[in-house]
């Protein structure tokens, strides 16, 4: 923040109106990253490939296996925190539910003449199909 307003103001002023010490600025621009920020970016850097080579589909446990076969040592839940940093949400499929009843006791129609159509008299049995 302080470097890209350092055009604007000067470092004086700042330090003094974000309540930092001057010589605590200096000391933390000249600062190196840790090993600990080194190894996050890496495994930031990993998830992302990993989620995109996928097609943006896989979550964390699948990613999770890519990186173990790719040599690191790490966590589920440090993957699943590094997606949720990073934005990333895998797909999981719905599970199939089937909506539809089949009784089949109750497949067809019951048929009530017994397949007798003709009984010798007009008006006895009448049969409809639609």
């Amino acid at each position: 923040m302080m470097l890209a307003e350092k055009t604007n103001f000067t470092i004086t002023r700042m330090v003094r109106l974000l309540e930092v010490s001057r010589s605590g600025y200096y000391v933390w621009l000249d600062r190196k990253p840790s090993d600990r920020m080194i190894r996050r970016e890496d495994i930031e850097q990993k998830v992302a490939w990993f989620h995109g080579d996928s097609d943006e589909v896989y979550g964390a446990p699948r990613i999770l296996a890519d990186l173990r076969a790719d040599g690191e040592t790490i966590s589920r839940k440090t993957v699943a925190k590094t997606m949720q940093r990073l934005g990333l949400v895998g797909i999981c499929p719905k599970k199939w539910k089937t909506t539809t009843v089949i009784d089949h006791a109750d497949a067809y129609p019951v048929d009530a003449v017994k397949r007798e159509w003709d009984t010798g008299a007009l008006n006895q049995v009448w049969v409809g199909d639609f």
